[in-house]
């Protein structure tokens, strides 16, 4: 690794020393040209030397949000200088795509492995998205969720015969779209009653084995959908009109 300068931002005097002792004992390569525990600190550090990479904490002075503007700012300004998260924000997902979304170079948090070289060493060489094993571990969890509710909703389309128009109809129905409505979206091509026909079909396929479908109505029709996994209940978007 070559020689590299490297901002730190970390409020807690404790952590920092902690920070400085990994730099110093695990990658002596780095040349630390200043810390700073808040804002103001940091802007001044940079103003007077440009570094290759900032560490930064996200929560600073009890505020959660002012390492992700830090972030945002510096990308916006510098582009060039690499950004690494040193978090111990270990709950709040949200600031983890905040940040991303921010242009951070990676997240490291501050639980298990923490900072190693080869963090360190990727985010230099110009990788994107350097993760330690606590955040890979859950990033893969919501992987195999997503990748497997997928799956559970085309297995659910296919089983239950749900066609284009039976998606569209129950998804808006779920919007709260009445037929009226759901037949003047673009490339619907029914009337009133066809809806409500189509409605009937539905409940006759998502309720099998139902003594009585005489009581079940629009709600519980998109109901049993979500149910069903055949409406996605995170991703439940109107079409054009």
């Amino acid at each position: 690794m070559e020689p590299f300068k490297v901002i730190i931002v970390e409020d807690v005097p404790l952590e920092l020393k902690g920070t400085e002792g990994i730099f110093r004992n695990e990658i002596p390569e780095a040349e630390i040209i200043g810390t700073a525990e808040n804002e103001q600190a940091y802007w001044r550090l940079i103003n007077q030397q440009l570094p290759d990479m900032v560490l930064l904490d996200l929560g600073l002075g009890g505020s959660t949000t002012v390492g992700v503007e830090i972030c945002r700012h510096t990308k916006d300004s510098y582009p060039h200088v690499k950004v690494l998260i040193f978090t111990g924000e270990i709950l709040k997902e949200k600031l983890w795509v905040d940040v991303l979304d921010a242009g951070c170079d990676g997240i490291i948090l501050k639980s298990g492995e923490l900072l190693t070289r080869g963090d360190v060493s990727s985010v230099l060489d110009g990788k994107r998205m350097v993760f330690n094993q606590p955040i890979l571990q859950k990033i893969v969890e919501r992987f195999k969720y997503s990748v497997n509710s997928q799956l559970y909703r085309q297995e659910a389309l296919v089983d239950y015969e749900i066609d284009e128009y039976d998606e569209r109809f129950l998804r808006h129905l779920a919007l709260g779209f009445t037929k009226e409505q759901i037949t003047n979206l673009r490339g619907m091509p029914f009337g009133v009653k066809s809806l409500e026909k189509r409605q009937n079909d539905l409940v006759t396929k998502l309720f099998p084995n139902a003594n009585s479908r005489s009581g079940i109505n629009a709600t519980r029709l998109v109901v049993r959908a979500i149910e069903l996994r055949i409406l996605d209940i995170d991703n439940l978007q109107p079409d054009e009109c």
